[in-house]
């Protein structure tokens, strides 16, 4: 199965152009927000992880975290990773819950249980359901990984807070959308929900930065 896959600016464009041409409400982001960020990521174990550390986490957070663990894990490897102590790891800013999950994939990749270069050929549900299969993976991580480390164009993440906000606010909803709510309201948006994604994500970081009076 071929998908479309967002790999630099141009990609990134050619589906704003068209998200913009279709939407109001994708217009309206667009002239609040701009050009949204490329936000492409490496795959494999470096990927995931990366995905793992913004769990529930502020993009602030989460990348300071990341800045101490990747000077940690050198090269950034599930064999260098399942060598460092748990101590090691805390002391980077993970969770004890995130250094078992981490250490799980380790040993699911040493045991060649989870193959990651695998999924870039596979339907989003399959890789949903392989990712998922890990303890201390949920969908919202899945739906991460298959949007900036294998960057479909289509890729959705409707239990993602800020999306859910973002849209509430973009479209006048009375309240925040839930996830089954999210996934309906995404289908005018294919076959460029990773787009529509992070326009929204664009939009939400300008409103709240109006709202509390900070520089955009």
């Amino acid at each position: 199965m071929s998908h479309r896959i967002i790999e630099s600016e141009k990609d990134l464009q050619a589906g704003t152009r068209a998200l913009t041409a279709t939407c109001e409400h994708m217009k309206r982001a667009h002239e609040i927000a701009g050009e949204p960020p490329l936000r492409r990521r490496t795959g494999g174990f470096e990927g995931l992880a990366r995905a793992i550390v913004g769990q529930q986490l502020s993009v602030a957070s989460a990348n300071a975290i990341w800045t101490r663990l990747e000077e940690l894990v050198v090269p950034f490897d599930a064999v260098v990773f399942a060598g460092k102590s748990d101590d090691q790891l805390r002391a980077a800013g993970l969770s004890g819950g995130k250094v078992r999950t981490l250490r799980g994939i380790a040993d699911a990749i040493a045991a060649g249980d989870l193959e990651l270069d695998d999924l870039r050929d596979v339907p989003d549900a399959v890789i949903h359901d392989r990712l998922t299969a890990l303890k201390g993976i949920g969908p919202w991580t899945a739906d991460i990984y298959v949007m900036f480390c294998l960057g479909r164009a289509d890729a959705w993440a409707p239990g993602d807070l800020a999306l859910q906000y973002a849209v509430a606010d973009l479209m006048a909803l009375e309240a925040r959308p839930d996830v089954s709510e999210m996934a309906e309201i995404a289908e005018r948006w294919r076959p460029w929900r990773a787009v529509a994604a992070r326009m929204l994500w664009a939009y939400y970081r300008e409103r709240k930065n109006a709202a509390s009076g900070a520089p955009v």
